[in-house]
């Protein structure tokens, strides 16, 4: 799932947990993709692309067991357990792990068999392949899926146009018929982890600085 849809996942934790902050509720639901991202920027893990690239379909994730195996997202949800358990915030723990799972569950229904169970266990992948097999499905999911999270969360205005807007910036990637910036990234897979790194970080950002209202008094049971 893109970075956006991502990041409004952290708005439906936070609905759910509404007296916990909501800044590593947003890094917990990209704790993956960071890894993702430092990995392939050390060489650990790899992306390669077709000779052309028309849509995400042509991008692949070749080989990501550390930061997206079933394994890896359920060792770092036992960590955020831990580590707010120690600090006496156990709830803030619960919502972590919440985050970090979600990004594994949403990767799952959209990308290809390319998820593997845990490291050295590359036989067998998960994925349901919606990018490749119903693209313009998959970019109908996500624009529903980024609406429903900002309604969840009962948010403004300006940050339903932030996911809104990100979600149709996103359509070129997923329709080989719309022309977009992915016709520069074939054979260029340290400008795709960079790419994404880039959408990582202003995602992340608007949406925490647009989700920063407090919430009505009884949500929170103020």
């Amino acid at each position: 799932m893109f970075a956006i849809n991502h990041a409004a996942t952290a708005l439906v934790i936070k609905r759910g947990f509404p007296n916990q902050p909501i800044i590593p509720m947003l890094i917990s639901v990209q704790l993956m993709e960071l890894l993702w991202v430092t990995f392939n920027l050390l060489g650990i893990e790899r992306t390669t692309t077709e000779p052309a690239v028309r849509s995400v379909a042509d991008i692949h994730l070749a080989f990501m067991p550390y930061s997206h195996s079933v394994a890896a997202s359920l060792c770092l949800a036992l960590v955020c357990l831990i580590c707010a358990a120690a600090f006496h915030r156990p709830w803030l723990g619960l919502a972590l792990a919440i985050g970090v799972v979600s990004h594994l569950v949403l990767d799952l229904l959209t990308h290809a068999r390319d998820i593997q169970i845990a490291p050295g266990l590359d036989s067998f992948k998960l994925g349901l392949g919606l990018y490749s097999a119903f693209p313009i499905g998959a970019f109908i999911f996500e624009l529903v899926y980024g609406f429903l999270c900002w309604w969840i969360y009962k948010g403004g205005k300006a940050l339903l146009a932030i996911i809104l807007l990100f979600n149709i910036a996103n359509l070129s990637l997923l329709s080989p018929t719309v022309p977009g910036p992915e016709s520069l990234l074939a054979n260029r897979p340290t400008t795709i982890v960079l790419f994404i790194l880039v959408q990582i970080v202003i995602t992340l950002f608007l949406v925490g600085v647009y989700s920063s209202r407090p919430l009505p008094a009884y949500l929170t049971g103020e």
